[in-house]
This record gives structure tokens, C-alpha cells and sequence, in this order.
């Protein structure tokens, strides 16, 4: 398995020669480097450490510019895992974009966009209440919880149930997606469709758990001939 630490920059589109129309996600990459090799004699488990984007060395702790500093660089932002990778790397090395290829199937983690404190309506799909004339005023309210009188001798809500709260901002991955386009030069991936996270929030792109094998490359235009032309 591969994995890299990127940044989501938002969606655009793309042409194939044929001109089918292509959405993709632009992930920006800049190389992450190695900041650790996990191994099942030390740890438990194998996993290659990979650190991403500089961050002030004032806002690092000791600690973490300790870890940093064995890999022969400064601190970093984001430091996640990549567990059971198959990456000829070593500690203090770079892993860019050109670790995958146009067609390859992968998998991409972010956090979703945080919604804030929603009603069950919107947070669980339930439906509304009556709008009979001069009915029920509980249009948009949760209803009954159906506790069956749990609720009046013991005074608790069964676990499980739809009610309002915080949605969004969780851990999603978006399984399958196609690599449309890399650009080792400039750092970054075009993705077919659209993965978890706000513009500027940061993903994992890995190898696909469960894919099926990967696809034929595209050819995009290249709108650059006809600029020098």
C-alpha cells in the first residue's frame, strides 16, 4: 500500500481529446517526508510515518521538533501513518506525486465540512409533522422517542436514537476513485470526482482496500500546444 498527505484545492473539470467531460479534485502534494519506520519487532505493526507541510518552529513542542530533527528536517504540520506500506523509502526520504499513476484506483481520507448543530430533519432524514389547519404546531420538532415508558421509570433515552446534534466534521473516505492526471513538476493530482474536506483541508490519498483493478489512462487536451502555436 501507498499513501501520501496532500492538501484539497477544490474541483474543476478536464477534456479528454474525445471530449468527454471529466470533474476532478486538484490535490496539491508537495513532497512529505519520512519521519519514521514502524516495524512488528518495535511496534506491533508496519507502518512508514510521513510528515507534510512546515510549520513554525515556535509552534512546535520539543517533542515534536525531536522526532522531526532524526529525519534531518524541521517540523512538520500534519504527521499520519500509512500502515502495511509497500514503499522502498527510508528514514529522512521524499515521497511525491509520482508515487501514483494516471488510472490507478485509490482511496481518499479527509474531514468532512462541519455543520454545525442541526435538527433531526437535517441531521437524520425523519419527517415532518402535520400542517393540518390549526393542527399540530410540531412541524419540525423531534416527536415521539418511542421509549415504551423507559423513559418515565428509569428517565434515560435509549441508546441509538435519531435526535439532533452536531453534524459533519468526522473522518470520511472516499473509496475508488480514479487518478485522472499527475504533475510531478507542480506538485499535484487531479482526482475523478470529489473527496471529503473543505478547499485547503488536508486528505491522504492511499492505495484502494477494495478495488477491482485499475483503469485505462485518459488522454487530456493539452492546451498548452496551442498556446505556443
Amino acid at each position: 500500500m501507498k499513501g501520501l498527505l496532500g492538501r484539497k484545492l477544490g474541483m474543476t473539470q478536464v477534456f479528454t481529446e474525445d471530449g468527454t467531460l471529466i470533474p476532478v479534485t486538484v490535490i496539491e502534494a508537495s513532497p512529505n517526508v519520512v519521519l519514521q519506520l514502524k516495524t512488528a519487532e518495535t511496534d506491533g505493526y508496519e507502518a512508514v510515518q510521513l510528515g507534510f507541510e512546515d510549520v513554525k518552529e515556535q509552534r512546535a513542542t520539543k517533542g515534536e521538533k525531536g522526532h522531526c530533527a532524526k529525519a534531518g528536517t524541521g517540523p512538520k504540520r500534519f504527521v499520519r501513518e500509512v500502515r502495511d506500506a509497500d514503499m522502498d523509502v527510508k528514514v529522512g526520504d521524499t515521497v511525491g506525486v509520482d508515487i501514483f499513476a494516471p488510472g490507478e484506483t485509490v482511496d481518499v481520507i479527509g474531514t468532512s465540512k462541519g455543520k454545525g448543530y442541526q435538527g433531526t430533519i437535517y441531521r437524520n432524514n425523519a419527517h415532518q409533522g402535520p400542517k393540518t389547519h390549526g393542527g399540530s404546531k410540531n412541524i419540525r420538532h423531534i416527536g415521539s422517542l418511542a421509549t415504551n415508558g423507559i423513559t418515565s421509570r428509569q428517565g434515560r433515552i435509549m441508546k441509538g436514537t435519531a435526535m439532533p446534534g452536531h453534524e459533519g466534521h468526522l473522518r470520511v473516505t472516499a473509496q475508488n476513485l480514479t487518478v485522472i492526471k499527475v504533475d510531478p513538476e507542480n506538485n499535484y493530482v487531479l482526482i475523478k470526482g470529489n473527496v471529503p474536506g473543505p478547499k485547503k483541508g488536508m486528505v491522504m490519498i492511499r492505495t484502494a482496500k477494495t478495488s477491482k483493478g485499475d483503469k485505462e489512462p485518459v488522454v487530456l487536451v493539452d492546451y498548452s500546444k496551442e498556446v505556443q502555436e
